[in-house]
């Protein structure tokens, strides 16, 4: 699991993200799946991620509900070894997967180890509750993400000014506890425990957040 918390990754052609993903998967050549159901399924988003993950070695595929063009998506998902979730709203995300019974394959995935990354919504929905500006302007928790990950999410953590006090209050009241991350940082986990924090540009981090407290997480800038 790479958790992804902003920024300019579709900026960069050479983004240093991207190989450190690859490195991670099962299967050399892996089959890398663009998600971009919390944005509607954008078709730039995805010509973009073409884009970038055609000129690496990996074999890039997409999957959409709109339209939802797949028969058999159990047998599509079996065939993913890294699952790219983009940004948007992380409630409609979840209520999609959920419609057409993705969430439970996506689970059953990452069990049999593919991993799974995204940026924004797809670092939010992988934890038991988030923030997300998904019901409007502000920003408000999540309580029902899709759990593989335990306690809170809050991405864009220097990147909007309302991240980092909305979470700390709701944290301090009773919100689960979890991980807030910079934009161009990430947090990567195997089995469900952290195993580092990285990130693409000096000075860019992640945070443990519980009640009262804000814990730096050490954060490897990579090359």
């Amino acid at each position: 699991m790479v958790a992804i918390g902003g920024g300019g990754l579709w900026e960069r052609a050479d983004h240093p993200f991207d190989p450190f993903i690859l490195s991670l998967a099962r299967r050399e050549r892996p089959r890398v799946c663009w998600i971009g159901t919390a944005g509607g399924d954008d078709a730039a988003s995805a010509a973009r991620f073409y884009r970038r993950f055609a000129a690496l070695d990996c074999r890039p595929v997409d999957l959409t509900f709109f339209p939802r063009e797949l028969d058999d998506l159990a047998a599509f998902v079996r065939d993913v070894d890294v699952f790219w979730v983009g940004g948007g709203s992380t409630a409609n995300l979840l209520a999609v997967w959920r419609l057409h019974g993705l969430d439970a394959l996506l689970r059953e995935a990452y069990a049999e180890g593919a991993v799974m990354t995204g940026v924004s919504a797809g670092m939010n929905c992988w934890f038991e509750a988030c923030t997300t500006d998904s019901f409007g302007p502000a920003l408000a928790p999540l309580h029902d993400g899709l759990g593989l990950l335990a306690g809170s999410a809050c991405p864009h953590y220097d990147g909007e000014p309302q991240r980092r006090p909305l979470y700390r209050g709701l944290v301090d009241e009773g919100f689960p506890p979890g991980y807030a991350v910079d934009d161009d940082a990430a947090l990567h986990f195997a089995g469900g425990e952290l195993v580092e924090a990285v990130a693409a540009r000096p000075g860019a981090s992640a945070y443990r957040v519980g009640p009262g407290s804000e814990t730096p997480v050490p954060t490897r800038l990579l090359p």
